[in-house]
């Protein structure tokens, strides 16, 4: 997928708002940044505003255009563009990482590997799990049948 460094349609600029935003939260400090729980919504949230005015500054929109599409103020938009929030130094470090055809060095596709890694561990979690489920099922119902066996047999012997 090509990626537009100066989009001139909505669906450019969503294509290079949502790379840098993807870009962004998959940079080794940035993943760091956002492990805390408790500041994780507010970095995500700056990051992609910063995202989406840097995206649509290089589509040529003006501060007021991009803050009443991204609904904030137009201070909040030049900070990001001007670099006075960390979240627009980061994203506007991703695009030039972006525009030299670094992309693949930015993303720490490791992390990619790891995902995978960690997803077939899950679907093998998951079926020993089932397996579990249907031998105790297995279980229970030997149980019943000895039992019945064990009453039968006092009946029996009574």
């Amino acid at each position: 997928m090509e990626i537009p460094l100066n989009p001139i349609s909505r669906e450019e600029i969503h294509r290079l708002e949502s790379m840098l935003l993807f870009a962004t939260l998959f940079r080794p400090e940035v993943i760091e940044m956002i492990r805390d729980p408790v500041e994780r919504l507010t970095w995500v949230d700056s990051l992609a505003v910063a995202a989406g005015a840097i995206a649509r500054e290089k589509a040529r929109m003006s501060v007021s255009e991009i803050a009443k599409e991204l609904g904030r103020t137009e201070q909040t938009i030049r900070k990001h563009l001007k670099g006075e929030t960390k979240a627009g130094q980061i994203v506007r470090e991703t695009y030039e990482l972006i525009k030299k055809g670094e992309i693949n060095e930015l993303l720490n596709f490791e992390s990619f590997e790891e995902i995978k890694k960690l997803k077939a561990e899950n679907e093998e979690m998951k079926k020993k799990i089932e397996e579990i489920r249907k031998l105790k099922q297995e279980l229970d119902e030997i149980k019943n049948r000895l039992e019945k066996m064990r009453d039968d047999l006092e009946k029996a012997l009574s």
